[in-house]
């Protein structure tokens, strides 16, 4: 005989009117308690396992949210420095007018604006610069509609008046274009 079957099955406390029952029936009752001991440690397993990937995906979403912060965060900012580049490009623009300007002053100021150019790039900027593309109002805010002789640049972006920006991807400021129309 196993130890096990030699081991007398004691009732617990509270479990009126075991003694009284045969060794069979007590077997049968403390089977039938082990199932339902069971099907609760499966219920608390499946909550545990729920509640431990509910955590991490909070923790996943938390981290995305976290690199999105960082990845605008400066949006503000280099809003301001757009405004700062079309400056400069307004200055560049009048070829007369920066032509007569000493050729040592206007290396420094294209200087600064290649430094400018480069701390955009640093943070994710990238110019929107569509011309002969297709009119896509999502990135493109058109001014104005010109006529042209060709069919082909119906709807295309034949002249831009104001660059546009994407951060990271994402659109800052949609370019202000003249779009053909046929």
């Amino acid at each position: 005989m196993d130890k096990e079957e030699q081991t007398e099955v004691v009732p617990e406390e509270g479990e009126e009117g075991v003694s009284s029952l045969s060794p069979a029936e007590r077997i049968k009752k403390l089977k039938e308690k082990l199932q339902i001991c069971q099907k609760e440690r499966q219920d608390y397993l499946a909550h545990a396992q729920r509640y431990k990937a509910d955590y991490l995906n909070l923790k996943r979403e938390c981290g995305e949210e976290r690199l999105n912060i960082l990845k605008f965060a400066n949006e503000d900012l280099l809003r301001e420095l757009i405004e700062l580049a079309d400056t400069f490009e307004l200055a560049f623009a009048n070829k007369h007018l920066w032509e007569s300007v000493s050729e040592d002053w206007r290396r420094g100021v294209e200087q600064i604006y290649a430094k400018l150019l480069n701390i955009f790039r640093q943070y994710g900027l990238t110019e929107l610069n569509p011309l002969g593309e297709k009119f896509d109002p999502l990135k493109h805010h058109s001014i104005m509609v010109v006529d042209t002789p060709r069919a082909a640049a119906d709807n295309v972006v034949v002249e831009v008046v104001q660059k546009g920006y994407l951060l990271n991807g994402r659109i800052v400021r949609p370019a202000q274009v003249k779009i053909g129309h046929h």
